[in-house]
């Protein structure tokens, strides 16, 4: 009589199970009882914070200490999340540091209501993080934000950049986009509850996502881990606040526009564009500007998005590795 499917497999797995444990026996007295750990390589990604400023600034970070330095600075709505690839794709050639600024990421977020949330303030943190983590010069990658955090930071002290490398960061009137105007034509003029309200669209989980995947050529590649994590970050008391905070205070980077400009001109850094063609918030225009000021640089037209690099990480690397080991580290 056959026995019933779930006795047999009942039957079968007893049987088994007494086969193994009479193949193993008694245990060697040899037998190693500590579990292994497995070696960290230099080309992991390794996370941690430092205290700056009376905060904890978190950062993540990969490659050799001895290896030609480079930082990478995010953008809005973002934090080093946005570098996770790019960090291990580069990690094989460069000392890689990506930061939190404060109020993004895993770094301290302080009370809006009690702390001045800046470009200025950004910058001045980044800094001192910078120089708590041996960061005495470097090549900096500037996406959105990370421009204007990142030329205060080597406008204060040119010596700290060997180079440089752009992507859809703006620092010319032509590159803003229309989805600007509710910010230039209405918040910065009059900032109030009522030319408030309409830019906390720009907050919501729709929107965050609606940035990741505008104008990129291979959506199924951007994980949806991005939009979730930014947007649950938001969800954070004081979070809405204090992104309004650096709406309004973005006004002060585009009055810094012509000192930036001054400064790719006079020190002509070796510079390397990356530009996403179709960003939602920077036009093709405003990549183009920069070979005003920088007739030598070397400019990538990518057909993505704000985060190029989301579709585009290896392509992204190996041209930054290729343009360092050409243009950069033979001048050294």
């Amino acid at each position: 009589m056959t026995l019933p499917t779930w006795r047999a497999a009942a039957v079968i797995g007893a049987a088994l199970t007494t086969a193994a444990f009479a193949s193993v026996g008694p245990a060697r007295a040899d037998t190693p009882s500590k579990p292994i750990t497995t070696p960290v390589a230099p080309t992991h990604v390794r996370y941690g914070s430092l205290p700056v400023d009376g905060l904890s600034i978190a950062y993540r970070e990969a490659g050799r200490v001895e290896a030609p330095k480079l930082v990478l600075l995010s953008g809005f709505p973002a934090s080093s999340h946005q570098y996770r690839d790019l960090v291990r794709l580069l990690a094989d050639r460069f000392h890689v540091l990506a930061p939190d600024y404060q109020g993004f990421g895993s770094s301290d977020m302080p009370d809006p209501a009690r702390y001045a949330y800046t470009f200025d303030a950004l910058s001045v943190t980044m800094e001192k993080f910078l120089a708590a983590k041996g960061f005495d010069h470097y090549g900096l990658y500037a996406q959105d934000y990370g421009g204007p955090v990142g030329f205060r930071i080597v406008g204060r002290n040119p010596k700290a950049l060997d180079w440089l490398i752009i992507q859809n960061t703006n620092a010319y009137e032509e590159g803003f986009t229309q989805v600007w105007d509710g910010l230039r034509g209405a918040l910065w003029k009059n900032r109030s509850p009522e030319t408030e309200k309409p830019l906390e669209a720009f907050l919501t989980r729709d929107a965050i996502k609606g940035i990741y995947l505008h104008g990129a050529a291979h959506p199924e590649l951007i994980s949806p881990d991005n939009w979730e994590a930014d947007y649950g970050l938001m969800q954070r008391p004081g979070a809405v606040r204090l992104n309004l905070d650096l709406f309004y205070d973005y006004r002060k980077n585009v009055e810094l526009y012509p000192v930036w400009q001054t400064f790719l001109r006079d020190k002509q850094p070796k510079t390397l564009i990356f530009w996403g063609q179709d960003d939602v918030f920077f036009t093709p225009a405003g990549g183009e500007a920069y070979l005003r000021d920088l007739p030598k640089a070397e400019m990538h037209r990518l057909k993505a998005g704000h985060f190029a690099v989301e579709d585009n990480a290896e392509y992204i690397a190996d041209r930054m590795k290729a343009f360092y080991d050409r243009a950069v580290a033979k001048g050294q």
